[in-house]
């Protein structure tokens, strides 16, 4: 069976999270408690609204900064600054959503992630 691409955007809300898809030129929009809720909200609106099966779902996400740093937030915020040419104090802001990166800016933070995310997959452990 093959699988639809759907992008989930998730973003920062006042308690929760906040994710909207975009499927057939229409937006929908919900809220959720964590991704995994969301996602299960998305499958069931759109088999609502547009007859999609949800186990043909597959769900691409797009994080805010905010979001990033919640879902991982095994990363350090300031060492992803320092990678990436930003202020620490500001990429807290980023990651609290009290301010928001331009697209230049996001991009920046996404490479970056991108960067350590090779050198992580090349990386071995050795064992005695």
């Amino acid at each position: 069976m093959k699988k639809i691409k759907v992008e989930l955007v998730i973003e920062k809300g006042e308690d929760e999270l906040w994710g909207s898809v975009k499927y057939n030129d229409n937006l929908i929009a919900d809220a959720g408690t964590d991704i995994a809720d969301l996602e299960q909200k998305f499958k069931k609106l759109l088999n609502d609204f547009e007859g999609v099966d949800p186990d043909e779902l597959e769900f691409v996400h797009l994080y805010d900064v905010y979001a990033l740093f919640q879902k991982f937030d095994f990363l350090n915020i300031s060492k992803i600054a320092d990678r990436a040419g930003i202020n620490p104090g500001l990429m807290r802001q980023y990651a609290s959503g009290v301010k928001h990166p331009s697209l230049s800016r996001a991009k920046e933070i996404e490479n970056v992630l991108h960067e350590l995310a090779a050198q992580m997959g090349k990386t071995l452990i050795y064992a005695v």
